[in-house]
C-alpha cells in the first residue's frame, strides 16, 4: 500500500466508526477517492456544517441545531405528561421509529459504570429531576438497557426522584437480559412499553 499520510489518517478515522475495521475503512476511502466530486466535496461540507451547528441539548440530551431550539424539550407542539429516559440518542431514534411511544425523551448520554465511576453529573440526571418538576410530569419511563450498568443507573434515577410525586416505571416483557434498546426490533419494543411495570427499589 502506498505510504500517503492523508489516506492513512482517513483510514484510521473511519475505522473508529461502529462496525468498521481497517479493511472496511480502506474500501470506503477508495470509494470516496474514486468519487471525489459526488461524495468527498458534499460530505466535507456536510460534516463541517454538523460540527459547527449540531449540539446536544444541555437540558434533555437530545440533538439540536444551533439555529433552532430543542424540538424535544423546548419547541415541541404538544404538551406531554411522560418522559422516557434512555441511555443514548440511538435508543431515542429506535423508540421513535417504532411509534410505540408519544412523549418527551431524556437522553442520559451513558450509564453509571460500576467499573470506572463515571461522573453522575455527566448523565444529566439532575436536569431530569428539574424537568419532572418544571413540566409537571406524571410518569417517568426508565428505558435503560438490561445490563448491570443500565439497571444501576435506573436504581440511581429512582432514588433521585424519591421526593417527586411521579410514577416511575420500567420496560418489562420482551426486553432480554443484557439487551440494548437500539438493537431491539419494533415488536419487542412495543411489548416492552405496553407491559412496563412500576419501578420499585428492593
Amino acid at each position: 500500500m502506498q505510504n500517503i499520510t492523508e489516506i492513512e489518517e482517513l483510514i484510521k478515522l473511519i475505522s473508529k466508526l461502529p462496525g468498521l475495521g481497517p479493511r472496511s475503512a480502506k474500501r470506503i476511502v477508495l470509494k470516496l477517492i474514486n468519487n471525489r466530486e459526488e461524495l468527498i466535496r458534499p460530505m466535507a461540507k456536510t460534516l463541517a456544517d454538523v460540527y459547527k451547528n449540531i449540539f446536544r441539548c444541555k437540558l434533555c440530551g437530545s440533538l439540536k441545531s444551533n439555529s433552532n431550539g430543542c424540538n424535544n424539550c423546548e419547541n415541541i407542539k404538544h404538551k406531554f405528561n411522560k418522559i422516557c429516559v434512555v441511555e443514548n440518542i440511538a435508543d431515542q431514534w429506535s423508540i421513535e421509529a417504532s411509534s410505540v411511544y408519544q412523549g418527551y425523551f431524556h437522553i442520559l448520554g451513558g450509564t453509571i459504570s460500576t467499573s470506572n465511576n463515571q461522573n453522575k453529573e455527566d448523565l444529566l440526571i439532575n436536569s431530569l429531576v428539574e424537568r419532572v418538576k418544571k413540566d409537571e410530569i406524571e410518569e417517568v419511563i426508565l428505558a435503560t438497557s438490561a445490563t448491570v450498568e443500565g439497571q444501576t443507573t435506573a436504581f440511581y434515577i429512582q432514588d433521585s426522584l424519591r421526593d417527586s410525586n411521579v410514577k416511575i416505571s420500567k420496560l418489562a416483557q420482551g426486553l432480554p437480559v443484557g439487551g440494548e434498546i437500539e438493537s431491539l426490533d419494533d415488536g419487542t419494543l412495543i411489548s416492552a412499553f405496553k407491559n412496563r411495570q412500576s419501578f420499585k427499589n428492593k
